[in-house]
């Protein structure tokens, strides 16, 4: 007659389950599969912040957390370069399907998450005129002599102030012709950080790097006659890059 009560209490307990026995685990603190983290700040955390900033700012790579980069981004080419990263770049593939870590899910996640903005909306007034933020990808050795001349003539405008007239540094800015820094950046990172800036560093964007905003023409020319400068051996994709 023992066994009854025994067997009542077991049945009872497999009933509740383990989790309802004293001592059991938070649910947020059990173990989860790197392949069923859904949430974007983790995801972000995870995979972005050490080359973006913990908020997208003050990273070695592109402000994705600059609402100017948020507002003129493309998100089906985020999520592209997301996934298949950047040949040539510290920009690693994180699509499974490339041999990287992330689901399709994931990928969307943190597409999504980026393009609504790490640091709310952008005003209109940065957005008013904003030269195209994605340019198409481009062969290298394809810009002409008088672009390159052009795009020479713009460095001097808006950028000889703070980086020299050289482009080798200045008071106020680093050399932009520095073979290691071009090597590891792509044409559409020169142009992304030309057109949003780096706020964090100082950096002014097309509208405040001269006394008149860059025109979209003076950004392709200018971005075309800093990668002129990349050694073959040290030559970066010229693909396009949120980095």
């Amino acid at each position: 007659m023992k066994e009854k009560p025994l067997l009542l209490a077991f049945v009872l307990v497999a009933a509740l389950g383990c989790d309802s026995l004293p001592g059991r685990p938070d649910p947020a603190d059990r173990y989860q599969r790197p392949s069923e983290v859904e949430d974007f700040a983790l995801l972000y955390a995870t995979h972005c912040s050490g080359c973006h900033g913990a908020d997208g700012r003050n990273g070695p790579a592109t402000n994705l957390g600059d609402p100017l980069y948020a507002a003129l981004a493309d998100p089906v080419e985020v999520r592209r370069v997301i996934a298949e990263g950047v040949a040539g770049t510290p920009m690693p593939v994180f699509a499974q399907t490339g041999g990287g870590t992330l689901t399709e899910k994931q990928l969307n996640i943190l597409a999504e998450g980026l393009k609504a903005g790490l640091n709310g909306s952008e005003s209109a007034s940065r957005l008013r005129g904003a030269p195209p933020l994605t340019a198409k990808a481009g062969v290298r050795g394809q810009a002409s002599t008088a672009q390159l001349a052009r795009g020479e003539q713009a460095y001097a405008t808006y950028c000889a102030r703070c980086h020299g007239a050289e482009g080798t540094g200045g008071a106020s800015g680093g050399s932009l012709l520095e073979p290691a820094f071009l090597g590891l950046v792509s044409d559409q990172a020169l142009r992304t950080t030309v057109i949003v800036g780096r706020e964090d560093l100082g950096m002014p964007g097309w509208q405040g790097a001269g006394e008149r905003p860059m025109t979209a023409a003076e950004v392709s020319d200018v971005v075309a006659w800093l990668g002129s400068h990349r050694s073959s051996a040290g030559d970066a994709a010229s693909g396009v890059s949120i980095k």
